[in-house]
């Protein structure tokens, strides 16, 4: 297992790095501010397209291989980026590309390293929980802690240093994932690769614990990004935080997320899965009301480490749930439905912010958040059939 953690560490300390760095070059660019969001659409949309036919083909392939070849690609990418940047020859497409290419490859990646920690551990439920703690807890320590600030920093020394370290950061975890043990291909029947989405797909709806746990992950995402679209424009405009402090609230929310996740198993150990993800969507709910009530900056970055904590437990729980509940030939698979609606969920979310911003004022994505986190929380926790 330790191979696998140390793999993610590495990348998503490059991936941090890259999603603050991409942003910038492509502001550098343009000054068109819709050409600018094609960027971060650019993050969200492999997930949508080709999500679903990465867990399959992550599903048919032997896992390790898949990663490792998943690391390599991003690593030519991202190389072949840092060269175009280096001769003066980037333009706004190219990055585009660039972003999609190692988009594609993260969706097989992902797909593939979640569907391989049960095969690493057993399927015990504190085990699960406490590994996928853990990864999740490193996860936001480089994507969201420590990736972000060396992206913003390397850039502003020379713009092609945060993509050229992105490119050894899969080098450096690709040679972490070769120190895995060999593991053969989970899935050898040779279907057509929509008949094996289907099949991922008809697990999933036949699963009920499955089905809420997915449902319930999307309506999270929804709310959170409903909120979060607009959020810096309330920090800065209502609760008059400046730009390093906005950071800083930023930083709470991803120490919430580290500490939760660290101590996920002793933490949900008398929890069901249904019951953990209840509790987020609670916290979340609570942690809007709480922000838009008391509109004061301190107040608002201790909610926001509340945020990050939930966020942790909630991604803890889905991936234990799905770990638990899926057999190994069809884990991949399952993963990517995951992603992909809750991608999908989280892009819908940004769109509903804005307008609902828009519309009403920039409390009101806050209210409405919090109203849907209450209403899934209620929905979402399990009841007591009776005899």
């Amino acid at each position: 297992m330790a191979p696998l953690l140390a793999s993610t560490g590495i990348s998503v300390t490059g991936d941090g790095a890259f999603l603050a760095a991409a942003p910038l070059l492509a502001a550098s660019l343009t000054h068109n501010a819709l050409e600018v969001s094609t960027v971060t659409a650019a993050f969200y949309a492999p997930w949508l397209v080709a999500g679903l036919p990465a867990g399959a083909l992550a599903d048919r392939w032997p896992r390790r291989a898949v990663m490792i070849s998943a690391d390599l690609t991003r690593a030519a990418v991202l190389t072949g980026l840092a060269l175009v940047i280096a001769t003066g020859h980037t333009s706004l497409p190219l990055l585009i590309t660039a972003i999609l290419l190692v988009g594609v490859a993260q969706c097989f990646f992902d797909s593939a390293s979640q569907a391989v920690i049960p095969m690493l551990i057993d399927r015990d439920k504190e085990a699960l929980a406490r590994t996928n703690g853990r990864y999740w807890a490193i996860d936001t320590v480089g994507r969201s802690l420590a990736g972000p600030p060396f992206g913003t920093a390397t850039f502003a020394l020379n713009r092609l240093l945060p993509f050229a370290a992105d490119a050894l950061s899969f080098v450096a975890s690709a040679l972490c994932i070769s120190r895995l043990p060999r593991m053969p291909a989970p899935n050898h029947q040779p279907e057509a690769l929509t008949t094996a989405i289907r099949v991922g797909l008809r697990h999933l709806h036949s699963t009920p614990e499955l089905r809420l746990l997915a449902a319930t992950l999307a309506t999270y995402n929804y709310a959170y990004n409903i909120a979060f679209a607009t959020f810096v424009l309330y920090a800065t405009r209502i609760l008059h935080v400046e730009d390093a402090g906005y950071g800083l609230l930023l930083a709470t929310a991803a120490v919430g997320g580290i500490l939760a996740g660290w101590r996920a198993a002793p933490l949900t150990r008398r929890l069901s899965y249904q019951q953990v993800v209840a509790i987020a969507c609670l916290a979340q709910g609570v942690v809007w009301l709480g922000v838009t009530l008391l509109s004061n900056a301190f107040a608002t970055g201790a909610f926001l480490a509340l945020l990050g904590a939930a966020s942790s437990l909630i991604s803890v729980a889905a991936s234990s749930g799905r770990q638990s509940l899926t057999p190994d030939h069809l884990l991949g698979r399952v993963v990517s439905v995951f992603r992909f609606f809750g991608v999908g969920a989280a892009a819908l979310g940004a769109l509903t912010g804005g307008a609902i911003a828009s519309a009403a004022g920039l409390h009101a994505p806050l209210w409405i958040s919090a109203i849907l986190m209450g209403i899934a929380a209620s929905v979402t926790w399990p009841r007591r059939r009776h005899q």
